[in-house]
């Protein structure tokens, strides 16, 4: 079972990765460059163009030889990813405590991860 699990969580891990890498690049981009586009047909450089992918889930083309362009098949495909990452999450930590003798540790930086965010915006707010 253990063997089916690292399988399946290597598996999704890498199948999915450049589409994790390419939303995570993406949201920084928008995050430190929070100028939005009034239209999809806006985008110029490549970085506007990769930012409307992420916000609308299609490339923008040429203004006079575009058509409109559905999202719903690249949306189908984040959908799959999103559950799959999160699959991948759980397994990783699944795996994490099965393979480790001192477990506090892998709790220790588990709450971290969730506390270091969580304290970050709360002292954001704080000003």
């Amino acid at each position: 079972m253990m063997k089916l699990i690292r399988k399946l969580h290597l598996f999704l891990g890498v199948f999915f990765t450049p589409l994790l890498v390419f939303f995570v690049a993406t949201g920084w981009y928008q995050t430190i460059n929070p100028e939005r586009l009034k239209t999809a047909g806006d985008a110029e450089t490549l970085l506007q163009k990769l930012r409307v992918v992420h916000t609308d889930q299609v490339y923008p083309g040429d203004r006079e030889f575009s058509r409109p362009s559905s999202p719903k098949l690249f949306q189908g495909l984040i959908g799959a990813m999103s559950a799959a990452v999160l699959i991948s999450t759980a397994l990783g930590v699944f795996l994490a405590f099965k393979s480790v003798r001192g477990k506090g540790w892998v709790l220790f930086w588990l709450v971290a991860g969730l506390a270091v965010p969580v304290g970050l915006l709360w002292a954001g707010r704080r000003g």
